[in-house]
């Protein structure tokens, strides 16, 4: 099931944009087959791993990587894989002996991704950072938020957008390459440059001159009256993005706004005040009620829901947008295949018979396996 089906990952367990590239991938059709630390990091603080969406449709196994049999055993895994993803700061793998080089001695075809926020290059490459100092650096988080400070937009843009996403773009466009040249590669995947090049069409903006480098003075970083969410009068919120022409007419006669200065939608003097008069109107009616006269109508509206709410919405309920795994709900996989469908996500996979299962498909003897199970360096889950 998926279009990536066939295709074998090795995931070198880490926490945040890596195993989130990883269920990308899983979520395609790839088995993915996470290898996880004596000492498991990624997971210490979690209630349970199984309800965790980031580890879903996965086969996990731990070992003792401070011991050589641990590492000959990740070798011998790498050489049946089609792609090897890993987050670690530049170096480590190295340090570990799981170099790209000594990965692609063992199989020339090895797409070795690697995650990290500065790059594997630079001045920066061996400094900490999260998700934040990344979009910072960037561009990004200077456009987002009010006049007087930045505002952190949850770690979308950094972390997942700006890395997990490129990383399994990236895997997936050198893994096509790799069936004509029979050659890996190593992609160097930084939060950083995905950050900026989710910024590229800001960056044109401000080279046509039709951007101010200054936050809430846009059109899309909420100045514009028509573009932005309103309080309703029972404390929640709808969201408006009327921006073309017909859409904007329609959205002024459904509200009954006959007010000539909103027809000069173009005159930035006029933004703060019909943004007052818009904050206003809408406090008028509940989010409810606002919904039942503006939702399913081309004035581009929809309610602003929360975490909890948005599985309940009969669009989201229509399209299996939001499914249970387990115990846990959780967003469906994205996007769709007509043809190729993604299997419904599966709980994360651990344990002895499902390390005994990708051992033997690995080439392990019995033997073998059950040396590396008495011996400590796989440690049971």
């Amino acid at each position: 099931m998926g279009p990536l089906k066939g295709a074998r990952v090795i995931e070198m367990a880490g926490i945040g944009p890596t195993p989130f590239c990883a269920m990308m991938l899983a979520d395609a059709g790839a088995d993915v087959i996470r290898i996880e630390r004596k000492a498991p990091a990624a997971l210490v603080g979690r209630r349970d791993p199984r309800a965790d969406p980031l580890l879903r449709n996965r086969r996990c196994i731990t070992l003792d990587l401070k011991r050589p049999e641990g590492i000959a055993a990740v070798k011998r895994l790498v050489a049946g894989a089609d792609a090897l993803i890993e987050g670690f700061r530049p170096g480590v793998m190295e340090r570990l002996g799981l170099a790209p080089e000594t990965c692609h001695e063992i199989n020339p075809r090895l797409v070795y991704g690697r995650m990290t926020g500065w790059g594997q290059t630079g001045p920066l490459s061996q400094s900490a950072g999260h998700d934040l100092n990344y979009i910072a650096l960037s561009g990004a988080l200077h456009a987002i938020g009010s006049p007087e400070q930045p505002t952190p937009p949850l770690n979308l843009v950094g972390d997942f957008g700006g890395g997990s996403m490129m990383l399994a773009f990236g895997i997936v466009a050198a893994m096509w390459e790799a069936t004509r040249s029979g050659k890996g590669q190593v992609i160097d995947a930084a939060m950083s440059d995905g950050a900026a090049v989710l910024m590229a069409p800001f960056y044109t903006m401000v080279a046509n001159g039709s951007w101010r480098d200054e936050r809430a003075s846009n059109t899309l970083d909420g100045a514009l009256p028509e573009y932005g969410a309103y309080r309703c009068a029972d404390g929640k919120f709808i969201s408006i993005a009327p921006l073309e022409p017909q859409f904007y007419e329609e959205f002024l006669e459904r509200m009954e706004i006959t007010e000539p200065e909103f027809s000069e939608r173009s005159n930035r003097a006029l933004w703060p005040t019909l943004k007052a008069k818009l904050a206003q109107r809408f406090l008028e009616r509940t989010r409810d009620q606002w919904c039942k006269l503006l939702e399913g109508t081309d004035v581009c509206f929809a309610p602003v829901l929360s975490i909890a709410e948005a599985p309940s919405h009969p669009h989201h309920i229509a399209r299996n947008t939001f499914i249970t795994v387990g115990e846990t709900i959780q967003p469906a996989p994205a996007p769709r295949y007509d043809r190729t469908p993604s299997a419904t996500p599966t709980p994360r996979n651990s344990g002895l018979e499902t390390a005994r299962q990708v051992f033997t498909e690995a080439g392990f003897s019995n033997e073998e396996f059950e040396h590396l199970r008495v011996s400590g360096v796989l440690v049971e889950d």
